[in-house]
């Protein structure tokens, strides 16, 4: 059951989670992101899929991009907020970048030295132990 003190961050949060562990029963690393509008809808969801489709660039915050623009119509997300399980990487926070995403939020830290800093405004540590969490499982089962 959800606690009554959640925020909206939290629980779009938590939607991300979920398809982050579905990226986990496919073998994929869990990553999952979605995006929604001024409104709190959710318009965009992707999951990581780069094993499945065999394409480097089948991350999770591209596939919620493109879903949010298929959504809205339009190619300009202005006024969206983000919510991905792990930091972005420098391709994906580019991405949120040119659909004019002014805020993401991601829960895990990117420890590859090659992680984005601040532009746009990323806020961290929301859901940061159950976002790790997910990923330490996985990487723990395969080994």
């Amino acid at each position: 059951m959800t606690p009554h003190y959640e925020t909206a961050d939290t629980r779009m949060m938590r939607q991300a989670l979920e398809l982050a562990a579905e990226s986990a029963v496919d073998g994929e690393i869990p990553i999952g992101c979605v995006i929604a509008d001024s409104g709190g809808r959710i318009v965009g969801r992707g999951r990581n899929r780069r094993e499945r489709n065999r394409n480097a660039l089948a991350h999770a915050e591209i596939e919620a991009i493109d879903s949010a623009c298929a959504t809205l119509g339009a190619w300009r997300l202005e006024g969206c907020t983000a919510y991905v399980t792990l930091e972005p990487c420098p391709m994906c926070a580019g991405a949120f970048r040119a659909a004019r995403i002014a805020r993401v939020c991601f829960g895990a830290s990117n420890t590859n030295p090659n992680a984005v800093g601040p532009a746009p405004t990323f806020e961290g540590g929301l859901l940061e132990n159950e976002c790790k969490s997910a990923l330490s499982e996985f990487f723990r089962t395969l080994r």
